[in-house]
């Protein structure tokens, strides 16, 4: 791991570097990797093995493994970054924020992501705080005069970041009330947003705040499935395998 920067009170990018990454490229928006992370404070890494059916450490423990988005792929650097939104609990959290430059991970991927229809005449992208890299990645593969509605949902206004919008690209940050469940402000700003036939739509966020969403563009708005990628990237009171840590 090369770099730790606080990028908002609440999310950090994670700089991860080294010749082990020499070919390792990104072709899609919104792909994922999958980091190990050391099994608790200062502990070393330590890699799993596959014994047929799950992956388990010496001791025969299970693994500290979570999903992340692959913000930024620069094959020249041989470097990786991921961004983790810091939130106390959480083991990704919990480690970004403790993690040294120089302390090695274990990294597998990239898994597949979301393909851009360039010919679409319209886009909605929404997300909520874990989902930033990825719609920044979305934004910026979206060509720059396709109109583009952005909603992206903070738990906290400092929690805003510069986005790659183009000229047809609008941006709105939904601030979540105090004590309302994750999802709530971006659920209601996706109900309010104008959507032209053929709009294409990418969504990501709390499991079952995207269950609504998703709901919604089906059964209220009767959008087509193949217009439409939702996608749960964790779940409220539980830290899993999962990327409800980034």
């Amino acid at each position: 791991m090369r770099r730790v920067e606080r990028l908002t009170p609440r999310l950090v990018r994670v700089t991860f570097g080294g010749a082990e990454l020499a070919g390792f490229t990104v072709d899609q928006p919104a792909a994922s990797v999958r980091v190990l992370l050391p099994s608790g404070a200062g502990a070393d890494l330590v890699l799993p093995s596959w014994n047929g059916n799950e992956f388990l450490l010496p001791d025969g423990r299970r693994p500290t493994i979570r999903t992340l988005t692959p913000w930024r792929s620069d094959p020249d650097a041989v470097e990786l970054d991921v961004g983790i939104v810091v939130h106390g609990g959480g083991v990704a959290s919990d480690w970004a924020l403790s993690a040294e430059p120089g302390e090695p991970a274990a990294i597998s991927g990239p898994g597949r992501g979301y393909t851009v229809d360039h010919d679409a005449p319209a886009y909605l992208i929404a997300g909520d705080e874990t989902a930033i890299p990825a719609v920044t990645q979305v934004l910026d593969a979206v060509p720059d005069e396709t109109t583009v509605q952005v909603r992206v949902e903070v738990a906290h206004p400092d929690g805003r970041l510069a986005l790659p919008a183009g000229p047809g690209a609008t941006v709105e940050w939904c601030d979540l009330a105090p004590g309302a469940p994750p999802g709530d402000a971006l659920g209601a700003a996706v109900r309010d947003v104008t959507l032209a036939d053929g709009t294409r739509v990418w969504a990501a966020g709390e499991a079952a705040a995207v269950q609504r969403i998703r709901r919604h563009l089906f059964d209220d708005r009767g959008l087509p499935r193949a217009q439409t990628s939702v996608r749960g990237y964790w779940k409220h009171g539980r830290a899993g395998d999962g990327e409800g840590d980034a």
